[in-house]
């Protein structure tokens, strides 16, 4: 049942690097700073996505059992999370959203609460960090934090 199972996600997976390649093949912005233009870094990314989704669909893993119990209800658990995530990223702001979502996460898998808050936190600084000063991205800073700090 695993070897299906493999196979089915690893077409599920071929199909969402189309979806991403032909969105991201769209995306163009007039203005840009960076040479490649905004498409290059999801182009990429659509493309490993396929290569790892075409390695699955070959060699599918050993096989295992489907979660069920417990685990199970983690799992449908982070995914409601990762959907929360996704919809409270630009009015709560990438730091905020991202530390809220990864202790609530590292709590749900075992983390005691005080690692689960410092692991969190420093994920969501560090990444933060990462992003606007090592790659350049700008990443939203809350809808409720802009009038604090002045911007418009």
């Amino acid at each position: 049942m695993n070897l299906a199972a493999d196979r089915i996600l690893s077409l599920l997976l071929l199909g969402l690097a189309a979806f991403i390649a032909v969105q991201a093949w769209h995306l163009d912005v007039p203005f840009s700073y960076d040479p490649v233009g905004p498409k290059a870094f999801p182009l990429i990314l659509s493309a490993l996505l396929a290569i790892l989704a075409v390695v699955l669909f070959v060699r599918p893993g050993p096989s295992g059992q489907w979660p069920s119990g417990a685990l199970l209800l983690r799992l449908l658990f982070t995914l409601v999370l990762l959907f929360v995530y996704a919809a409270l990223f630009v009015d709560l702001g990438f730091l905020a959203t991202t530390a809220i979502v990864s202790v609530a996460i590292a709590w749900l898998f075992g983390a005691t609460p005080l690692k689960a808050l410092i692991g969190g936190v420093l994920l969501a600084a560090g990444s933060y960090l990462l992003f606007t000063y090592a790659l350049g991205i700008s990443l939203p800073t809350g809808s409720w934090i802009e009038p604090l700090l002045g911007a418009n």
